[in-house]
């Protein structure tokens, strides 16, 4: 069965993830097509606004807002999106928990531990 790159993109759309990242404020919403939806989670600036919503402790970084299909700019974005979710991960030496309470805007069930296991 051949797959095009567009009903790939569409299942991804589809995804829980996506649902997810829906919740949290206007990405999807209006006539966007699929194509717009995706670039915008790739470059990688809603999901650091989501990180922001979850952990709004000030950063250093500053992400990138006009990507305009650059491939270093986005990569940018995405390892500080990477950072921030293993800083806010992070357990204290001797620490067996996690800082952070059970929190119940996040993708993944669990303690503290497993949640850091699934995330790196």
């Amino acid at each position: 069965m051949d797959v095009t790159v567009s009903e790939l993109m569409e299942l991804f759309l589809q995804s829980p993830l996506v649902t997810w990242v829906k919740t949290f404020g206007s990405f999807g919403s209006g006539n966007q097509d699929n194509l717009t939806m995706y670039m915008d989670l790739a470059d990688g600036i809603f999901l650091n606004q989501i990180m922001l919503q979850i952990d709004p402790r000030p950063s250093n970084q500053r992400i990138n807002k006009h990507v305009n299909n650059d491939v270093n700019l986005r990569i940018q974005n995405l390892t500080i999106l990477v950072r921030n979710i293993k800083t806010y991960y992070q357990v204290s030496p001797g620490d067996s928990s996690s800082s952070h309470p059970a929190d119940t805007h996040l993708p993944c069930p669990g303690t503290g531990k497993q949640r850091r296991e699934r995330l790196v």
